[in-house]
C-alpha cells in the first residue's frame, strides 16, 4: 500500500515482517516475502567469485593493495539504491569491480586504481529483430575500456518481457563480453539468443528486453550500470 510517513522522507528495506520500497506512484509497504533460492548455475558461479575475491582480499592481497583500494573506495562513492551517495570499504570496491571481471572472465586487479572516480562508457544501443534473427547491440568502440587490453563491457539480458512492461528489476543472465584490444572490438555485436536461450526469432513483435551494460578499465576500474528496455521488431 502506499503512504505518506512523518517520520522518513526515504526507505528501502524490511523491519520485522514489513517490506518498505517506493516506485514512481510513491513509497509503498508490503507483507515481506522469503525470496526463493533456485540455487542454479550461474548463482553459484557469481557466489563462488564472491568467496574467491573476499578470500583474496584477506590472503593475497598485500597491505599496500589494500590500502590502495581503501583510497580509491573513499574517492569514489558510488549512487545507493535511494539515490543518495553511498561511500564503500576498500574491501566492498575490490569485490564490487573484480566480481565484474570475473564474469567475463579476466584475471582480477589487486592494485587499487590510482585514478579516482568510475570510469566512462557512452550508454550502448540495442536492436532486437525478429526478421534478421539477433541482438544486435552497437557500442562506442572509441571509449577507453575499448582501446586497451584488460578492458571490456559485460552484456546481461532478461527473458523476453510482455510489451507492457516499462520497469525491470531483475534477474538478467550474462549474454557476453566484448574485450578490449589495442586495436578496438568492431561495433555492433550480435548474438541469436538472449541470455536466457530464448531465439530472437520465436520472439513476438512488441515484446520486450531490459539489457545491462556495465564495462571496465585494465587498472580495475569499473563504470555506472546502464540499463535499456528494448522493444522487438519485426
Amino acid at each position: 500500500m502506499l503512504f505518506k510517513s512523518e517520520i522518513v522522507t526515504q526507505v528501502s528495506g524490511s523491519i520485522g515482517g514489513t517490506t518498505y520500497s517506493h516506485n514512481t506512484a510513491g513509497m509503498y509497504r508490503r507483507a515481506r516475502s522469503i525470496p526463493v533460492n533456485p540455487n542454479t548455475a550461474a548463482q553459484q558461479a557469481v557466489r563462488n567469485s564472491f568467496t574467491t575475491l573476499a578470500l583474496a582480499w584477506s590472503q593475497t592481497l598485500t597491505q599496500t593493495q589494500r590500502d590502495a583500494w581503501d583510497n580509491y573506495a573513499s574517492l569514489t562513492p558510488i549512487t545507493g539504491k535511494l539515490g543518495d551517495p553511498l561511500t564503500l570499504s576498500g574491501q566492498q570496491m575490490y569485490i564490487r569491480c573484480n566480481a565484474t571481471r570475473l564474469l567475463n572472465p579476466l584475471a582480477r586487479v589487486d592494485a587499487g586504481p590510482t585514478v579516482p572516480g568510475l570510469a566512462a562508457l557512452t550508454a550502448p544501443v540495442a536492436t532486437i529483430s525478429i526478421g534478421a534473427a539477433t541482438i544486435s547491440i552497437a557500442f562506442t568502440n572509441t571509449d577507453p575500456w575499448a582501446n586497451e587490453v584488460g578492458g571490456g563491457l559485460n552484456i546481461q539480458t532478461s527473458r523476453f518481457l510482455s510489451p507492457g512492461r516499462n520497469f525491470f528489476k531483475g534477474p538478467y543472465r550474462f549474454l557476453q563480453a566484448v574485450d578490449g584490444a589495442a586495436a578496438p572490438p568492431a561495433s555492433p555485436t550480435t548474438n541469436a539468443d538472449n541470455a536466457f536461450l530464448q531465439s530472437v526469432a520465436a520472439a513476438t513483435a512488441g515484446q520486450k528486453c531490459s539489457i545491462r551494460y556495465v564495462a571496465y578499465r585494465a587498472d580495475g576500474r569499473i563504470t555506472a550500470v546502464t540499463t535499456e528496455l528494448v522493444t522487438v521488431v519485426a
